[in-house]
């Protein structure tokens, strides 16, 4: 990772803090895209601290709108002339159904699209390093969730789990239909499984019962931040995984999604979908 630039969201907290200041200290330059400013540059000063000599760099903005994701990588695609790994990590679990001022609902804002907006927008700078790497996190809870493109709002029938089940199904087509259309490129992708993880998720934000009476009682028996996030360090850095695209892994290993994030045709049609709302 010596000298390579690394664009991650969701880095102030939980596994994508541990995963960035993992791969600060193996050489990599951190580019972090958080929510919060004040946080934001708390996690800097953490990663500076364990590797002074690295310029790490700080971009806000709110994921959960068209136009943040949209100008966020516009900004880092000026300022970085290449990026050798991009991990699409911010996420969370609503407890009621709101929609942002897009028209999207929030878990599907947040979850995918954030995703596919960040991703298309640094695509030409993924491309410009000579090995780059796309990694996105997933869940086990895809194992949850139906792909019903007429109902990507949750516009009835909304649950905050099965919401979430369906963001993490489409994390997986998209990876899937990303590799097919990387295909030939020096770009590869994948996502993963990072486990339940005893984290802010759960903690922050509009939860619901989720957050009075779920969370807590699973809590004793989550992995800690350090656990989750080496299936995520290893997909990022891994030199074995040279080359290795449209995976899902799980415990630093490969694992069989369920039958639905194999629908190569559900793929297509989540991408046509979400190029229609990106306008």
């Amino acid at each position: 990772m010596q000298g390579k630039t690394v664009v991650i969201t969701g880095a102030t907290s939980g596994i994508g803090e541990v995963a960035a200041l993992a791969l600060a200290k193996m050489g990599a330059r951190i580019v972090v895209v958080a929510r919060s400013k004040a946080r934001g540059e708390e996690t800097l000063a953490r990663f500076r601290g364990s590797a002074p000599a690295i310029a790490h760099a700080l971009y806000v903005g709110d994921l959960l709108r068209l136009s943040e994701m949209k100008r966020l990588a516009a900004e880092i695609a000026a300022a970085e002339a290449r990026v050798d790994v991009l991990i699409n990590n911010a996420g969370a679990m609503f407890g009621s159904r709101k929609l942002t001022e897009d028209g999207l609902e929030r878990t599907f804002a947040l979850n995918h699209m954030a995703y596919f907006v960040l991703t298309a927008g640094l695509r030409e700078r993924l491309k410009a390093a000579p090995a780059a790497r796309i990694v996105n996190t997933a869940s086990d809870a895809h194992r949850g969730g139906t792909l019903n493109l007429d109902q990507v709002q949750s516009a009835s029938g909304f649950g905050g789990m099965k919401a979430y089940s369906h963001s993490k199904l489409c994390n997986i087509l998209f990876t899937r239909e990303l590799a097919r259309r990387l295909r030939g490129s020096a770009v590869t992708t994948n996502c993963l499984h990072p486990g339940f993880v005893a984290s802010r998720f759960g903690r922050d934000g509009d939860y619901g019962r989720l957050s009075e009476i779920v969370f807590p009682l699973l809590r004793p028996f989550a992995h800690t931040p350090e656990d989750g996030a080496r299936t995520q360090i290893y997909v990022a850095s891994a030199p074995e995984l040279t080359g290795i695209t449209g995976g899902y892994w799980a415990k630093s290993a490969p694992a069989t999604p369920s039958a639905a994030a194999q629908d190569d045709a559900a793929a297509a049609r989540l991408w046509e979908v979400s190029e229609q709302l990106v306008g």
